[in-house]
């Protein structure tokens, strides 16, 4: 058992337990096809089975946190405050890519994480550790690109920001050992998942309305023909025997039910927004295709267990 890294809109710290009520009894492997902070697959801690984010970055975080945790570590205690001056031996001291003056040493290591979505060569370590940095330090702790795949999410205000992550870095690091990672298309788990696994699904959600739109966890985004495309996966991984759990917004509803899963509307607090009066309660879904009869026992739960 671990506990998330980093921070993550639609993290599902609050919506475990719903969760894990609707685990089947016993499953072989476990597979998350959009990993993101990871609330759930930390807390299963599973042994194999496969996680996957559309996000390079993100994933190329999660292989330094295994294989290179304490040199990960070691770079992460180099890092300054946010708002101290610029490090005048480090690139963009002064001026960004774009000629905009750099404020301070946040901005200057945020133009440094832009790296690879600008083509500049960049040191995978070196991503990684600024990744989080930037994640403990920039506004609400949102994760957002622009178009060309820039990181752009302006410096957060906090009085002692805890960049250096150390023992959640090493737990998650053992977490990680066994598991495969991947950086693809969700519809990779068609290919890893046999009958008798589990896959949990938490897609970027379907908007609620035209104005609630937030899929800027990559350039590519999320859009509502791959919402669709997702239920199909989800729909041929049950005809697999494959146990899937599934979770999205409460406008999906109907149609997973229609799909033939069993679906209920939870209410879950959202943390990250750019509005603090809007973070509040909002309606999701659980849907899955594990009959009631087949679940685990919640109130029994434990690491154990699985």
């Amino acid at each position: 058992m671990a506990e998330p890294v980093l921070k993550w809109a639609g993290g599902k710290r609050q919506l475990l337990d719903e969760l894990y009520a609707r685990f089947p009894a016993s499953f072989d492997r476990y597979h998350e096809p959009f990993v993101g902070g990871g609330a759930l697959f930390f807390d299963l801690a599973p042994d194999g089975g496969s996680i996957n984010d559309a996000n390079p970055r993100l994933v190329g975080f999660y292989e330094r946190v295994r294989d290179d945790p304490n040199r990960l570590i070691e770079r992460l205690e180099s890092f300054d405050d946010p708002d101290s001056e610029p490090d005048p031996d480090l690139a963009f001291a002064e001026t960004d890519r774009r000629g905009r003056a750099v404020e301070n040493y946040y901005y200057q290591q945020r133009a440094r994480f832009n790296r690879r979505p600008y083509g500049d060569e960049f040191d995978p370590l070196e991503e990684a550790a600024l990744l989080l940095y930037l994640n403990r330090t920039c506004y609400n702790g949102l994760y957002r690109e622009n178009d060309d795949g820039g990181f752009n999410v302006p410096i957060g205000r906090y009085a002692d920001p805890d960049w250096v992550q150390r023992s959640r870095i090493r737990a998650a690091s053992r977490v990680l050992r066994d598991v495969a990672l991947h950086n693809d298309d969700f519809a990779y788990v068609l290919d890893r998942a046999s009958a008798g696994d589990l896959v949990y699904v938490d897609p970027p959600y379907e908007p609620m309305s035209a104005t609630a739109d937030f899929t800027d966890y990559s350039a590519a985004g999320f859009d509502r023909g791959d919402q669709r495309r997702l239920l199909d996966v989800a729909r041929e991984l049950d005809e697999m025997g494959v146990s899937v759990i599934a979770s999205n917004s409460g406008v999906t509803h109907d149609r997973y039910e229609a799909a033939g899963f069993d679906v209920a509307v939870e209410g879950a607090t959202r943390a990250i927004n750019s509005d603090a009066a809007a973070r509040g309660e909002v309606d999701e879904i659980v849907a899955t295709n594990v009959p009631p009869a087949d679940r685990a026992d919640a109130g029994q739960r434990g690491i154990s267990d699985f």
